[in-house]
């Protein structure tokens, strides 16, 4: 049995890891939004910057993609995704369904957020362009995390009126 990995934001463009295979794939139930604050990677405990996360919602779903690990670095690419997703606990590592673009249905890891974890937040697209626009982390800038995500999505045909939104006005901000 294959292990899949579900990817939405950063893991779209920066999986870590050569994968086997890779697909456009959709999460039903589940909604991407940058609800998620971030204290290490795109931001510090002073300034916290904003990062992707999948919010449960019955009536939502998110395209991205998915990875297919090869069998032989499972251990691995597991250990290490642990390590970079799961570094504040703000994330919870599930095993989700997920719908492949050519017809098939597999189970990926998936990282979800803790909507109790004090890291979870809810704010009006304005007040997550401010934060994005200025913070910065260990891994750089939270800007170029939206960037990268957003222009990535839009390479691979995957529609995200919000993050289209979101990188348009942090460009006019930092203009």
């Amino acid at each position: 049995m294959t292990m899949w990995v579900f990817g939405y934001g950063s893991l779209v463009w920066n999986p870590g890891f050569e994968p086997q295979e890779r697909v456009i794939a959709t999460l039903p139930g589940y909604h991407r939004s940058f609800c998620m604050r971030s204290i290490h990677h795109r931001g510090t405990d002073e300034n916290p910057g904003l990062v992707l996360a999948l919010d449960a919602e019955d009536t939502a779903q998110c395209r991205g993609v998915a990875f297919a690990v090869k069998p032989e670095e499972e251990a691995r690419v597991l250990a290490e995704l642990r390590e970079r997703e799961l570094v504040s606990s703000a994330y919870l590592e599930k095993d989700l369904e997920i719908d492949l673009a050519d017809g098939r249905t597999v189970t990926a890891v998936t990282y979800v957020i803790d909507p109790d974890h004090v890291q979870y937040c809810h704010l009006e697209l304005e007040e997550q362009a401010q934060i994005i626009a200025h913070a910065v982390g260990g891994r750089g800038p939270n800007t170029e995390y939206l960037y990268n995500t957003a222009s990535h999505l839009i390479e691979l045909g995957i529609k995200d009126s919000e993050l289209e939104w979101l990188s348009n006005r942090v460009q006019s901000i930092r203009a």
